[in-house]
């Protein structure tokens, strides 16, 4: 199995792969019921970056450019068919520097990005460089990225898993400052942006402005929900619709490179 992936990919499903990046300090269960909630014809498959859950151990990764190329070493022979990515928030940047690369290198693009909760990879995140000074207490941290929300419940009342879940955010947080460093180059792709209008974090405006990352069709929706609205149920059935909608109105014959 990749490393990669939360859950293998089963064998003999004929629907399209959406491969789903999670948010700053998150993991694969924040795509917890996305299965059931995404609709028919789509395979949800989640991205578990290493130093959380089950591979808490594994040495975090803070390098964009690192990361893309261990993402296409592991899931590249999955993405020879048709497939699209879903990031939210940080996740967001992942999965555009990933789509970026396969663009770059010659190799099939998806079929769709869908972004939530992030601010274009083109604009400045004054946020990130506040959140990564060294004397930022924990708490001040938690409360800079909506509060408790942030940290699931189990979490918080268990300290020793609680201070390894706030390692792994601040070097998400470094992660997610190297992802915006690059030029940003827009996809040839269809993009779906999704934003709250209630997000203390990223206004609708900011992600809005991923239309500037797409030759191809954009679209915009606002959810319900404040910034982790990934945990919700309209995110997945809106990703699903306009993932389904793409494949109806699209070719997806054999990709051909060059």
């Amino acid at each position: 199995m990749q490393r990669y992936l939360a859950v293998r990919p089963l064998t003999g499903e004929n629907g399209i792969r959406l491969f789903c990046f999670h948010h700053a300090g998150g993991g694969a269960m924040s795509f917890a019921g996305w299965r059931q909630r995404v609709g028919p014809g789509i395979s949800v498959l989640p991205v578990r970056l290493p130093g959380r859950e089950t591979r808490r151990k594994d040495p975090r990764v803070t390098d964009g450019a690192r990361l893309v190329e261990e993402l296409d070493a592991d899931l590249g022979s999955l993405l020879d068919e048709p497939y699209a990515f879903y990031g939210h928030s940080m996740g967001a940047l992942a999965a555009y520097r990933f789509a970026e690369h396969r663009v770059r290198t010659g190799q099939r693009p998806p079929e769709l990005l869908a972004v939530g909760a992030c601010s274009a990879p083109q604009l400045p995140s004054p946020l990130v460089d506040a959140l990564l000074r060294p004397e930022l207490p924990d708490e001040e941290l938690i409360a800079s990225l909506g509060g408790h929300e942030s940290i699931p419940a189990p979490l918080r009342s268990r300290l020793s898993w609680l201070h390894g879940t706030l390692a792994t955010l601040r070097a998400d947080l470094f992660l997610a400052q190297s992802l915006r460093s690059a030029p940003m180059t827009p996809l040839p792709c269809s993009l779906a942006a999704y934003a709250s209008e209630v997000d203390p974090l990223v206004s609708p405006a900011e992600v809005r402005s991923w239309e500037h990352c797409t030759t191809a069709r954009f679209t915009f929706r606002t959810v319900l929900g404040t910034h982790f609205f990934v945990r919700g149920r309209e995110l997945p059935r809106a990703v699903g619709e306009a993932l389904r909608c793409e494949a109806a109105t699209s070719d997806v014959t054999p990709y051909q490179a060059g």
